[in-house]
């Protein structure tokens, strides 16, 4: 079914949204901002409380309100057979990231462009297999890699671009992850065991590795290491004081301890901040007494070293690029900073130093520096939310993948550079990340 894409000289283009959680909402919400360019037309989402919000946020109609994503496909499928639409011209896919590929094959199967939140997905199978569907498929296809859309780091990559502090030689960043938002999403959360999602490189990096990629590309890298464990969150830590407590509401410890699960959520609530983190915790809008039953019920009330994680909390990567350009990566939960990354680069002639917000350019030739301040336009990732959204539906209106500034395959690839750079950690052994990709694509590139 072929796309009419001068059609949206006129109209908006259609958003499906699958998943409503705090990724879903972030994306959507350009919808409300720019109603001439992207519509929220459907939306699948399980809670009852949080389907409903939305669909009044959005004024979705009843008829395209779901509960699952099946039902989403379904019901396109069946407006597919009988009157030859889809529901909508794509699809925002923020589901647990053990359900990507498999709501993203179902789309692309029906001919939806996606935007897919990160990681692409949780094995390499399922990767290789999202990137043959999207290929079969001909859909643009969009990463949640959302650093790469924000007005920072589309700066920096100007500077690069212009070659004038000549070659990239190296590549220093840090993710300084938080300590209340590690144990919240890493320890307490759904990312918590990489049984339930994948280990914490992935599903809290794997956008890192891949700003690494885009600094230094067309060179992609060569070899990887790594290293790295949990070393807090886990029992042998827990304060004497604490004693046998396993929730925070019923420990004597609690007023001291950094990661109190009173501090972090209810006490928020108590001054009127409703938002990320509590919001996380409850279907709906929180308040004092639907956090207090979540923390003394659910995950997010649990004593942190009493959890049953078991993701590093610290990570080293090492990656040598095919320029022979070197980079290397700390992800590091012990923070105080929230996720507002640190990064040098360094070139033949100078060098860049930046923290998300400005960057220092520094000409060793001239000997001088200038500071650069690109606007902050709001939003998770300095803007890069909204700034991958806006892109994937231009990308959507112009029918061109080129928009996105990287395609499938590109993502695939940095993707393979992150599993294997946890190979490396787990084996304790450099790995080639050519041939990683060449045995990944010859075990799974037939499925």
């Amino acid at each position: 079914m072929p796309y009419d894409f001068s059609r949206f000289m006129t109209e908006p283009v259609k958003l499906a949204i699958v998943g409503c959680g705090q990724r879903g909402r972030g994306y959507a919400a350009y919808a409300l901002q720019e109603p001439t360019l992207c519509k929220v037309v459907a939306i699948a989402e399980p809670r009852p409380k949080t389907r409903r919000i939305m669909a009044e946020t959005y004024s979705v109609d009843n008829t395209l309100v779901f509960e699952t994503y099946e039902d989403l496909l379904k019901a396109s499928a069946d407006t597919i057979q009988t009157i030859g639409t889809r529901l909508a011209d794509a699809v925002v896919i923020a589901v647990q990231d053990r359900m990507h590929m498999e709501v993203a094959l179902a789309f692309a199967a029906q001919g939806y462009h996606i935007l897919c939140e990160k990681p692409m997905a949780t094995t390499v199978e399922a990767c290789i297999k999202m990137e043959a569907a999207v290929r079969k498929a001909g859909i643009i296809f969009g990463m949640g890699h959302v650093l790469r859309y924000s007005p920072y780091n589309r700066a920096m990559v100007d500077v690069i671009r212009t070659g004038k502090l000549g070659q990239l030689i190296n590549v220093v960043h840090i993710e300084p992850v938080g300590y209340y938002h590690f144990a919240h999403s890493y320890v307490r959360g759904n990312w918590a065991r990489e049984e339930d999602s994948c280990f914490s490189l992935m599903t809290k990096s794997c956008h890192d590795i891949d700003i690494l990629c885009h600094y230094l590309s067309p060179d992609g890298p060569t070899r990887v290491s790594s290293f790295g464990s949990l070393q807090h969150f886990r029992k042998a830590s827990k304060p004497a004081a604490a004693g046998e407590a396993k929730r925070c509401l019923d420990c004597a410890y609690e007023r001291d301890c950094a990661y109190s699960a009173k501090k972090i959520y209810l006490e928020p609530v108590t001054q009127g901040q409703l938002g990320w983190p509590a919001s996380v915790l409850v279907d709906g809008i929180p308040d004092i007494e639907n956090i207090t039953d979540a923390l003394k019920t659910g995950p997010y009330g649990r004593c942190v070293y009493e959890c049953d994680n078991d993701v590093c909390d610290n990570q080293v990567v090492n990656l040598e690029f095919s320029s022979g350009a070197t980079a290397s990566f700390t992800m590091v939960a012990q923070t105080e900073l929230i996720c507002q990354r640190q990064t040098r680069l360094h070139f033949a002639y100078g060098e860049i130093v930046g923290d998300m917000d400005n960057f220092t350019v520094t000409d060793f030739r001239t000997r001088k520096s200038t500071l650069h301040t690109p606007k902050n336009e709001g939003g998770g990732h300095g803007g890069g939310d909204i700034g991958l959204i806006r892109t994937f539906v231009e990308a959507v209106r112009t029918g061109k993948q080129e928009v996105l500034g990287t395609d499938v395959t590109e993502v695939l690839r940095s993707h393979l550079a992150v599993f294997a750079a946890e190979k490396s950690r787990r084996e304790g052994v450099v790995v080639d990340c050519v041939q990683f990709e060449k045995e990944a694509r010859e075990k799974y590139g037939h499925l």
